[in-house]
């Protein structure tokens, strides 16, 4: 979340800054620039009646030893009022703080500069494109008959077993999915990053820290019982490893990766867009999560996007990068570029990762410090981007790198599969 601090610096900018995203900051930062001014003045009535108090008390045994009881029981009366006192003050300046909080944790997070205006999707600005666009037959299929034309996945028993958007992968197609991961996964760890096996469900603090509680608790999977919530993204579980931690300077850039499944509703998505693996309720994901020194993150922030168009580079995938604009950004992220990939047959882009910088607004939620030079804890930059989640990537690969012989497997990924074609 914001700090009180950006805040009470330059709440003309932050108010400005949020409009970039659509939201109406006005009336919170406001807000909580009153609140903040309340509990300051509590925070001085507290302070000094706490010293007072304990002048009063100290004056009790003085006051007996010197025989002067009906004065000591006097003193007595008056640290009892006093303490009641510092109870209400007390009571008051905890909810003067819980408001304070509250606000904080409905507004986003703030778009940096780069961040371009706009309300939709349709505002985002292509940054970077690569890739060569395969030359299809007419008669070229979708990956969902592919699929099934070559028993790769069923979606039908996915149904039958769990409901929409639990696919069930078989054969190559299941081999297909585990070279992914490998992949993924190995070039993530030659570019230094430290595999974690995360759990896959996390507590109501953990969703709260990274951002997802309370603006996206209707798309999370709920375990009622034991209050539980299953992951939409490995992101949520390694980014809390670092919860309530200071970590030593001389240790960043914390570099994490992660494979997990991940676990949507989707609540409210329908149509032809949620087709075969277009969208799903549980898909596969390897995630690279970073740590830095605020100076750092930017330049880090590259190195992420590179790491990304570099595996889409090896998979011969047609790729483009967006800069994505202030009203199609997430709550948390103080930028975001997402890579789409073409997918030849159903002649449409497809995102197939996010990577997002979000400054100090993840590590103030998860008090995720480091020590600096001066001896005092700073706030840390997260950053986090898929690299890269599975559907889609499967989708595009099967399309595009179908032929007459079967689906040519991308030369990355053969000594994973042990096959070079599906057919």
């Amino acid at each position: 979340m914001l700090t009180l601090q950006q805040i009470k610096e330059d709440p003309e900018r932050i108010i400005a800054r949020l409009a970039v995203k659509g939201f109406d900051g006005k009336q919170g930062v406001n807000d909580v620039i009153d609140f903040d001014d309340e509990r300051r003045n509590l925070q001085f009535q507290s302070d000094t009646l706490a010293a007072q108090l304990k002048k009063k008390a100290d004056s009790i045994g003085r006051l007996m030893k010197e025989g002067n009881k009906a004065e000591a029981e006097e003193a007595k009366k008056e640290v009892a009022e006093m303490k009641e006192k510092q109870k209400e003050l007390s009571d008051r300046l905890a909810v003067t703080e819980n408001s304070i909080r509250d606000i904080l944790l409905g507004m986003p997070n703030v778009p940096c500069d780069m961040v371009p205006e706009g309300l939709t999707a349709a505002d985002n600005v292509v940054e970077k494109t690569g890739g060569k666009m395969p030359e299809l037959s007419s008669d070229a299929l979708p990956h969902w008959d592919l699929a099934r034309k070559y028993n790769l996945i069923n979606f039908d028993l996915g149904v039958k077993i769990t409901g929409p958007g639990f696919p069930v992968y078989i054969g190559k197609g299941a081999k297909l999915q585990r070279a992914l991961i490998q992949f993924f996964l190995d070039r993530a760890s030659d570019a230094g990053y430290l595999e974690i096996q995360p759990p896959y469900v996390v507590n109501e603090a953990s969703g709260y820290g990274t951002g997802q509680l309370p603006d996206k608790e209707g798309q999370m999977y709920l375990i009622n019982e034991d209050k539980l919530y299953m992951i939409p993204t490995a992101e949520v579980p390694v980014t809390n490893l670092y919860r309530d931690v200071i970590i030593p300077a001389d240790q960043l850039p914390v570099k994490n990766c992660a494979y997990s499944a991940c676990f949507r509703r989707e609540a409210g998505s329908y149509g032809k867009d949620v087709r075969g693996l277009n969208r799903l309720h549980q898909f596969d994901k390897v995630e690279i999560v970073r740590i830095e020194k605020p100076e750092d993150s930017y330049a880090a922030l590259e190195e992420m996007k590179d790491h990304v168009q570099g595996l889409l580079e090896s998979l011969g995938l047609p790729w483009h990068i967006l800069r994505l604009c202030g009203g199609d950004m997430s709550f948390t992220s103080a930028i975001t570029f997402d890579f789409e990939v073409y997918s030849a047959a159903q002649e449409r882009w497809l995102e197939v990762s996010s990577v997002s910088n979000f400054e100090t607004y993840q590590a103030n939620r998860l008090k995720c410090r480091y020590r600096g030079e001066d001896k005092k804890t700073h706030l840390c930059h997260t950053l986090n981007g898929s690299a890269l989640a599975l559907p889609r990537i499967m989708a595009a690969l099967l399309e595009n790198n179908q032929t007459p012989e079967g689906i040519i497997v991308p030369e990355c990924l053969r000594k994973y599969t042990g096959f070079d074609v599906i057919n």
